[in-house]
């Protein structure tokens, strides 16, 4: 889209030095009782460096479970999942790939009430070799980018729903991820902060990040470079999918 903003603070965008698709999912289930039914059923998809994919369906169908998966926040019963070329189940540094490689962006924002939105973003660089001062600028920088720079000293519950999310899109950039998971972004979002939001993961997308959105959104649906449609815990075909309007 060319309204989205360049979000980039390196020069050099973050693609996979090998080519490979940042995000690989292949014959994934996820059961959460041992003989139980499977929410997720044999999934099997990729998403390149450089892709905006929209991850469609009904409630129900599985579509935040997949998210927490790949997020390394859970584990798959059984199947494979590699994050920009490490796979998770062998993974020893599944703290770092979350800290480093994947930016997290939650429907409802999760950000810490008491800290103002400079701090919340800085908060994701703890851990990092990152001095505090580095850490300022950098919060200060990506909110300046994403035009709520000059909100970065209130709290979250002094800011409207569009500007909370652009502050998490910003904690979610920290620290330069490859790979963006964005979990219904636009779903509590008036029309102009919707299509702003829309236009911000186009941007990532663009700067040569994987980028990943659960949605119910036609718009952000519309924007991407492809809809992945999840029902009863399995990716349909692309000939069943509802064309965005």
């Amino acid at each position: 889209m060319s309204d989205a903003p360049a979000l980039a603070v390196d020069e050099s965008p973050p693609v996979d030095r090998d080519g490979a698709p940042s995000i690989v999912v292949t014959d994934v289930v996820k059961r959460f009782a041992a003989h139980g039914p499977p929410v997720l059923d044999g999934v099997t998809f990729s998403v390149a460096a450089g892709e905006l994919v929209a991850l469609t369906g009904p409630s129900g169908s599985g579509k935040s479970t997949l998210l927490h998966l790949l997020a390394a926040l859970d584990a798959p019963t059984s199947g494979t999942i590699v994050l920009a070329g490490e796979n998770l189940a062998t993974s020893h540094r599944l703290a770092r790939l979350r800290r480093h490689r994947v930016g997290l962006v939650f429907q409802l924002h999760n950000l810490l009430a008491h800290l103002t939105a400079a701090q919340n973003v800085q908060v994701a660089m703890f851990g990092t070799r990152r001095r505090a001062a580095a850490r300022r600028r950098r919060a200060d920088d990506l909110l300046a980018k994403l035009q709520v720079g000059e909100l970065g000293n209130r709290t979250p519950p002094e800011l409207s729903g569009g500007e909370r999310q652009r502050v998490a899109i910003a904690r979610a950039l920290a620290n330069d991820p490859q790979i963006v998971l964005a979990d219904e972004p636009t779903g509590s979002l008036d029309e102009d902060n919707a299509r702003r939001v829309v236009a911000l993961l186009a941007g990532l997308a663009a700067e040569g990040r994987a980028v990943l959105v659960v949605t119910h959104d036609e718009r952000v649906a519309a924007a991407a470079d492809r809809t992945l449609h999840l029902r009863g815990g399995r990716i349909e075909p692309a000939a069943d999918l509802v064309e965005p309007a």
